[in-house]
């Protein structure tokens, strides 16, 4: 495996090492000891799938709040997804940065979201399923979000957006001093 750190602190993508052969390959897409190694949490008590029909479709920013906020890993089963992922923290040397990468069924990449910070998604094709890990209980009381185009970030997603929540259209725009409450 291969954490490869991205311009979030303590944001990984994570890269399998394919050992391969005549049937194909093998590789780990977590490994307790080597998360651990690299200061990750790995006590992960949920899984969820998400399928999104349209090229184009933006499911966030999502993020939850203390005492369920969480860790999350999330990878793309089938299509193409571009994540974005926001650092929220305000003591954090990163707070306000965002980082960008695309992940696809065929790159097997895994992206590591650590608490206080928030994650979205757009669909680069149609029917793109992602499957997530994360290490707190959905709590809507919990739950939080930020509008893909708030102001504060900048965000530019690689597509036009066809398809998103009315909850996700409506989130109200980001306070730094009351996001984490």
């Amino acid at each position: 495996m291969i954490f490869e750190k991205t311009s979030i602190q303590g944001c990984y993508n994570i890269l399998i090492e394919k050992h391969e052969d005549q049937r194909g390959f093998f590789g780990r897409v977590f490994d307790e000891k080597e998360f651990q190694k690299n200061g990750l949490k790995t006590q992960f008590v949920q899984s969820s799938i998400s399928k999104s029909l349209k090229k184009g479709t933006v499911r966030g920013f999502h993020y939850q709040v203390e005492p369920n906020s969480e860790c999350k890993l999330v990878r793309c089963i089938r299509g193409k997804a571009y994540t974005v992922i926001v650092d929220l923290r305000k003591n954090s040397p990163t707070f306000g940065k965002s980082d960008g990468y695309e992940i696809t069924s065929d790159n097997y990449a895994v992206r590591y979201v650590p608490e206080g910070c928030a994650n979205c998604t757009q669909t680069l094709e149609d029917n793109t399923d992602l499957f997530y890990l994360t290490t707190g209980y959905y709590s809507p009381d919990c739950e939080r979000g930020i509008k893909w185009n708030d102001p504060f970030f900048k965000i530019k997603l690689p597509l036009k957006v066809t398809n998103i929540s009315d909850k996700d259209q409506n989130w109200k725009p980001f306070d730094p001093d009351t996001c984490l409450t």
